[in-house]
Order: C-alpha cells, then sequence, then structure tokens
C-alpha cells in the first residue's frame, strides 16, 4: 500500500493544467460500444479507473489503440459476448463503479448484458434502482441472481417509451440514453440529469448520428436510429481538479494559475469559492488565485451564518464539498456544510479534528465549521485516504499544515486524480510517495 509523505506549510507558485473529466471519460469511453466503426478520444486521464475501464472493454474484444499520450482509438467491431460470463469479467467489473455504464450501450446494441455489482468509493448508498427501471421501460427484462449479480436482456428490439425518472441520476440518464438512440420509435426521458458531461455524451452521439433534442435541459426526446458511426470526441477539463487547485491555492496561501478550465461549464464553482472569501480571476480561459494571507467567509444579507450543500446540476457538486470543508478551516468566519446526496462522505472530518481544525459533525449530513483565520497552523498527522475526493482534501490539509504528515492508501488518490504528486511537486510541494 502506498502513501504520501508530505511536509506542509510550502508556498506554491506556477501553472497547472486540468486532467481530463473523469466523469465524462466513464460514459463517453463506454459509448463506443455503439458502433463498429472507429471512435478517436482525446484528453483522457491517465488515472487508475480510466485505464481500468480501458483494459475492460479491450478484454471485452474492443480494438484500443494509443494515439499520443492522451488520446486513443477505438473500434468495437466484434465485442466477445461469452467474456461477460467468464470469471475474468466478473473481477473486472465488480472492483470497478464505471462499468455499471456498459448496460446501456450493450443491451442496446445487442440485447443483452450481465454484471456483477460494481464496486468504487464507499461513501454511501448508491443504488441502481434508476438504470433498471429505465432500461426496463424500454423492454429489458431484468434479472437478479443473489444479490449481487444483475442480468437483462430484451426479446428482439427495445422500444421507445415516455418516462420521469424517480431521480436525475447521472449514470442513470447516460445508461438509459445509451440504450435509447438504439431504440425503435420515440423515447422521452424526464427528470434527467444535465450535467454538462452528460451534456457532452449527448452532443458525441448525435456526431454518432444519433438525434437527440433538449440537450442541456431535463427534458431529452431521443428519436431511435438503425445505426451509429464513429467520430472523434475531445472531454472536459475536470471540473473537480479545478475547484481542487482553487482551494489549494487559497489553503497553502499560494499564487497559482489554472490553464485552460472551460470555465462556462463550471457552473456554481467559482461562486461558491467566492462566498469562502477566495479571490479569482478569469483571464481568457485561465482562472488565476492571487496568494491571500486571509479569507473571509460571506454570510446571508440577514447575518445568519451561510450554509453550502450539493444538489444535482446546476447546484453545486458534492464531489467538491470536501474540498470545500477543508478550505474553510483556514478561512475567518463559520460555514455549515450539508452533503445531501450521500450519508458516509463526511466521515473524514475527524482527521481534520486530529489535525487541530475546528469542526462540529452535527450528523452524517452536516458539519458546522469555524474557521482559524489562519490564527493557528493545523498539524501534521498519520492518516489514511477513505475515498478520492476526502484524500485529496486531506492532501491539501497536510500541504498547509505544520510538520509532516503520511497520508496512507494513496491508491484511492490514484483512482481519479492523474499524477498529483508530480504535478503538485512542480508547483513546490514536497511531496514523496513511499
Amino acid at each position: 500500500m502506498a502513501a504520501f509523505e508530505v511536509r506542509g506549510g510550502k508556498t506554491l507558485r506556477g501553472e497547472i493544467t486540468p486532467q481530463g473529466a473523469k466523469n465524462e471519460a466513464l460514459q463517453i469511453l463506454c459509448a463506443v460500444l455503439l458502433t463498429s466503426e472507429p471512435v478517436t478520444i482525446s484528453n483522457i486521464p491517465d488515472i487508475r479507473d480510466v485505464n481500468k475501464l480501458i483494459e475492460l472493454l479491450r478484454d471485452m474484444g474492443v480494438k484500443v489503440g494509443k494515439l499520443a499520450t492522451d488520446t486513443y482509438i477505438f473500434q468495437a467491431e466484434s465485442v466477445n459476448l461469452d467474456y461477460m460470463d467468464s470469471p475474468e469479467f466478473v473481477a473486472q467489473a465488480g472492483a470497478l463503479r464505471g462499468s455499471v455504464m456498459i448496460l446501456g450501450p450493450m443491451l442496446g446494441r445487442y440485447g443483452r448484458c450481465q454484471l456483477p455489482k460494481p464496486g468504487g468509493d464507499k461513501i454511501g448508498r448508491r443504488p441502481m434502482d434508476t438504470h433498471f427501471l429505465g432500461l426496463e421501460k424500454l423492454g429489458g427484462k431484468l434479472t437478479l441472481e443473489g444479490t449481487d449479480f444483475y442480468r437483462i436482456k430484451v426479446d428482439g428490439k427495445l422500444k421507445g417509451t415516455y418516462m420521469l425518472l424517480d431521480e436525475a441520476s447521472v449514470t442513470g440518464t447516460a445508461n438509459i440514453l445509451m440504450a435509447a438512440v438504439l431504440a425503435e420509435g420515440t423515447t422521452t426521458i424526464y427528470n434527467a440529469a444535465c450535467e454538462p458531461y452528460l451534456q457532452q455524451l449527448c452532443r458525441m452521439l448525435v456526431r454518432m448520428g444519433a438525434n437527440i433534442q433538449g440537450i442541456g435541459s431535463n427534458l431529452l426526446t431521443i428519436e431511435g436510429v438503425e445505426r451509429l458511426g464513429g467520430t472523434e470526441h475531445r472531454m472536459l477539463p475536470d471540473m473537480i481538479e479545478i475547484g481542487s487547485f482553487i482551494g489549494l491555492a487559497a489553503m497553502t496561501g499560494s499564487e497559482i494559475t489554472i490553464k485552460d478550465c472551460q470555465i462556462p461549464q463550471l457552473g456554481l464553482i467559482p461562486d461558491t469559492f467566492r462566498k469562502l472569501g477566495i479571490q479569482l480571476e478569469f483571464r481568457g480561459d485561465d482562472i488565476h488565485i492571487p496568494a491571500q494571507a486571509h479569507y473571509e467567509i460571506a454570510t446571508y444579507l440577514d447575518g445568519s451564518i451561510l450554509t453550502v450543500s450539493d444538489h444535482t446540476w446546476p447546484g453545486f457538486t458534492p464531489d467538491l464539498l470536501s474540498i470545500v470543508l477543508v478550505v474553510a478551516c483556514q478561512a475567518k468566519g463559520t460555514v455549515l456544510i450539508h452533503q445531501k446526496m450521500f450519508e458516509s462522505r463526511l466521515f473524514f472530518v475527524d482527521k481534520l479534528i486530529d489535525m487541530g481544525a475546528q469542526i462540529i459533525l452535527c450528523d452524517p449530513h452536516r458539519a458546522t465549521v469555524i474557521g482559524l483565520d489562519q490564527r493557528t497552523r493545523l498539524r501534521g498527522i498519520t492518516m489514511s485516504s477513505p475515498d478520492i475526493r476526502a484524500g485529496v482534501a486531506l492532501l491539501i490539509a497536510a500541504l498547509s499544515a505544520e510538520g509532516t504528515s503520511t497520508i496512507l492508501n494513496v491508491e484511492q488518490i490514484d483512482r481519479g486524480y492523474q499524477h498529483i504528486d508530480e504535478r503538485l511537486t512542480a508547483l513546490g510541494a514536497d511531496i514523496r510517495r513511499i
């Protein structure tokens, strides 16, 4: 098990470019299963979860060629359906949360798919009901073997229909969408997710020949087509990395420029960090964060304490609440962090409290942070990364702390952040992988 040894208290400086978006990659890569023609995808992040998904697609029979460091060409000309019955497939798919995204494409093109219960971060319950309810409405027939193996197939072709999703699930919407583009007739998805990454998937499918209306809204209308062709696609930068770097700059009092951010796609992220008192300057498509000795949390107009909470898009992404929480530890003022969507994502705050942060964990969903205003530095400790986002929040805390911290289980961080130790070292951070 690898670990980071972090010597904190150093001011960072320089430019950093965000990786391609992990959450987009998991959808886009599985969409190559919808066509027998070549699909070229660029700005693919070199991270564990994405590399494992590429490996899974290759083992399923997809031809994979690497054209550049971040660019691959895929061709799903002859997918091996029998591979899904193998113990190797069960082991691969079961260890990777992103494997769930093969359901829609496989059902749409081949009429069947099977999948073990996917793995991933232990951040709370993430049921798959929305995926299967939507695919069943299109004509899929689901069989559950035991409690952790799913089989779904369709007799004949999928049929378009109207559906109102029980939740605006991003991955659920993506799976249903990828099945519906090859279904007969019209499919209407209401309460659809509309995140930028879902919009990217829609636009890619349109370039492949799909007929999708309502892109960017929560009402998608899909006219099924007979077949899809190849295309080229470039992924967005990862908004979670961008938010993490904003928080890192503030917490360490550093001057950092984040390059090529696709600012119009960031939604509430810049304004949320501004509410914490962090100065941001937009320079074209770059975000410059000047060095700040102090930053002050805003209050509501009546003077009451600010609440930062997560919500489905266009609300604030839950993946950045861990970053907001750790950044608030050294702000001036108080903020309530309300994690509505997952019940285990705040369970890393005990590590921050051990480092000297003033945090009250009210319940599994809410934490009140009383900022130290840089009057007292956090202190280095030994801790373990519980999930991807909490791991990076703890890394930011360690970089700002006095003394040396050891972060265990950094494989979790590697699943979502590309060579993060090397990239931050280039800015002046003191991180050693041990």
